[in-house]
């Protein structure tokens, strides 16, 4: 589904009010799928659940969730619903913010972080109406829009990410925000070698420090450890490839980095509660 628009609007950039978004691409919606963009949804009316990545989440007003590329997601609503939703691509945003990555917003660059905050009603009006101008000079045709645009987005981003920081208290001491960008680097190279490198002394090499401190760093940063990090990722993207790819379950295995497919299944359901075929049944049935 195509939503970018360009030529009409900003490209690379869409936006619009729940309720319309829903009347587009209702029958996209309620089956879990997958976008190639960067997303921020705010509710400000209704209820309802959204699951991302086969997490779930309540919905109600005030909800304000994020979506990275690559992630899958659905929501069922109830049909009062409302609020906002825009995309954009990580070009159009960087291209303009070359210091500054959207995967360093931590509700963008982590998969070990909730993807929704919950704003209670001061919060809640500020963001609204930084929503409100974003669709209002997104139909525009003022000059400099494209700028307008992306100084708004970021302030969206930047208040989401102090509130973030209130939230995840943890997160907030000089010792901590120094735990958190290597804890960033960490998930970084995981990106790249998850399917390949499944041992913590692998990347706390990488890290120039000791398994001992990577750990400390995860446990500080999400709670988890090392080693938890490493296998959720790759049972997230297993379950993924379980959704997208047409491959045998061995197959996809293999693609992973498991030889032997029992141990996969073995990991995949200590992982998640269920085997890699109980999984398919429940989501592509």
């Amino acid at each position: 589904m195509d939503l970018f628009q360009p030529g009409t609007n900003a490209s690379n950039f869409y936006f619009n009010s729940m309720k319309d978004h829903l009347v587009l691409g209702h029958k996209h919606i309620e089956k879990p799928h997958r976008h190639d963009f960067y997303a921020a949804v705010l509710f400000t009316k209704g209820e309802g659940v959204h699951e991302i990545d086969f997490q779930k989440y309540e919905v109600s007003s005030g909800s304000l969730f994020f979506l990275s590329p690559g992630q899958i997601h659905s929501w069922e609503l109830s049909e009062d619903i409302d609020g906002y939703i825009f995309f954009c691509s990580q070009e159009y945003y960087e291209m303009h913010y070359v210091n500054q990555k959207l995967k360093n917003f931590p509700f963008f660059g982590s998969v070990a972080f909730p993807r929704k905050l919950q704003l209670q009603s001061d919060d809640l009006k500020k963001c609204i109406a930084q929503f409100e101008e974003l669709g209002k000079e997104y139909h525009s045709q003022h000059l400099m829009k494209e700028s307008y645009i992306l100084s708004v987005m970021s302030q969206i981003f930047i208040h989401a990410a102090r509130q973030f920081s209130k939230d995840y208290h943890h997160l907030a001491s000089p010792a901590s925000i120094s735990y958190f960008k290597h804890y960033q680097h960490f998930e970084n190279l995981l990106e790249q070698h998850f399917t390949t490198q499944k041992s913590m002394a692998y990347y706390a090499s990488l890290l120039e420090i000791s398994p001992k401190h990577l750990n400390r760093i995860a446990q500080t940063t999400v709670q988890k450890t090392a080693t938890d990090v490493i296998t959720e990722r790759v049972i997230l993207e297993a379950k993924r490839m379980l959704m997208y790819l047409d491959e045998s379950l061995g197959e996809i295995a293999f693609r992973l980095g498991y030889e032997e497919y029992s141990y996969f299944v073995r990991v995949f359901r200590k992982n998640s509660g269920m085997t890699p075929t109980q999984f398919i049944k429940k989501y592509k049935a």
